[in-house]
């Protein structure tokens, strides 16, 4: 079994990201203020992107009509979901592991803007 973790270099670079956009903003302010600031650091830091990204949900191997919206997809793997709340909560985790489940990505991101200190989770898809 490889003690290689999944997309190590890029989930990296998204969190220091994130880190240098909540040391300079700080806390208290609502997610559309910390997902503008965190495209602006990733264009800086040239980390690919699409921000509010339609990801196709599929049931028992179907397309649905309907999709959902990341509010980032980077380097065409990682679905990176932002909050701005004062601690991750068991609905915000279940949220980024069904994302996963109804797609193909394999890796995704969980950051939040919202507490003390900036709180991020890696979420493997397993299922």
């Amino acid at each position: 079994m490889s003690s290689d973790i999944l997309y190590k270099e890029e989930s990296y670079r998204i969190i220091g990201s994130a880190m240098e956009v909540y040391n300079t903003l700080g806390r208290g302010f609502i997610e559309l203020v910390y997902q503008e600031a965190l495209e602006m650091e990733f264009r800086e830091r040239n980390i690919p992107f699409i921000p509010q990204a339609p990801i196709e949900v599929y049931y028992k191997k179907q397309k649905l009509k309907r999709n959902f919206i990341a509010d980032f997809f980077c380097f065409d793997d990682i679905l990176v979901e932002i909050k701005a709340v004062s601690k991750i909560l068991p609905e915000h985790e279940a949220q980024i592991i069904n994302y996963l489940k109804a797609t193909n990505i394999q890796l995704g991101l969980l950051i939040n803007f919202g507490a003390e200190k900036l709180e991020y989770k890696r979420y493997l898809n397993i299922y």
